[in-house]
């Protein structure tokens, strides 16, 4: 089965392109389109209403494109929105939300951490997903600011940092030995996260595990493109120099109004 339509992949702003780095990566002839709602972003402090209206109009615009199918690369709109993606469009969704399972299956300590989005931890799938591992203490911590300061273009500046340890300080007091990363965001912290981080905790972030599902639904439902290897585009509605410096000024980025 062949399908030479494009991927679509849509993030509240910048940070999917962590996602979609990884799909680039095992996918790379697949043709992708990238969308940066870097206007609205963060989605995380919004309602779950707006989360959900955002997310229809960047569906909308990647089907404009053609798109054969969607990936939500945004914590905070998979768990507020997917359901009800899936119930009004035909078309295949992937979503991303944290890896708590891996973390929680494979902890000794039996405590794991959860940095994320208000959006995320507050929302049903979340808290459903989280309620699967009794035995497993989750600490949780809302990263307030830290998305506003990567689509500002402060990813290395103090006040980062600060954050950063003022949130990640109390896991490791209570001995977490994983630490999930659930925002699509902060794999950019990464760097700077392991300075604050004792070298036993393991940091996980979603990408890899999107990428592959991704791949199994071309294969089982889709269809694989036959053409060579094509340039991925990416949209933005505001601020283009940040995501042009995120993907090193390698690839073009249309400035567009949606």
């Amino acid at each position: 089965m062949t399908n030479n339509n494009p991927i679509g992949v849509f993030d509240s702003g910048i940070g999917g392109t962590s996602i979609w780095s990884a799909i680039h990566d095992l996918l790379p002839n697949e043709q992708t389109i990238y969308l940066a709602d870097s206007k609205n972003a963060p989605y995380g402090q919004r309602t779950k209403e707006e989360i959900v209206a955002l997310s229809k109009k960047n569906v909308d615009f990647l089907l404009d494109m053609n798109c054969k199918l969607i990936v939500v690369a945004c914590n905070t709109a998979t768990t507020n929105a997917i359901l009800e993606l899936r119930a009004d469009y035909d078309i295949p969704f992937i979503g991303i939300e944290p890896a708590i399972k891996p973390a929680a299956n494979n902890s000794k300590t039996q405590v794991i951490g959860i940095l994320a989005t208000k959006g995320t931890l507050n929302s049903e799938l979340f808290n459903k997903t989280a309620e699967m591992f009794q035995n497993t203490k989750i600490i949780e911590q809302v990263g307030y600011g830290l998305v506003q300061l990567i689509e500002d273009g402060n990813l290395n500046s103090p006040e980062m940092t600060q954050l950063l340890e003022s949130y990640l300080q109390p896991m490791i007091d209570a001995n977490i030995d994983y630490l999930v990363l659930g925002c699509s965001h902060y794999p950019y912290l990464i760097p700077q996260i392991k300075k604050i981080l004792p070298e036993h905790i393991q940091i996980i972030d979603s990408g890899e595990a999107v990428a592959r599902q991704t791949q199994n639904i071309l294969r089982d439902k889709v269809g694989f493109t036959d053409n060579q290897k094509s340039d991925p585009v990416f949209y933005v509605n505001s601020n283009p120099e940040v995501l042009k410096s995120i993907l090193e000024y390698k690839y073009p980025v249309i400035e567009k109004d949606f």
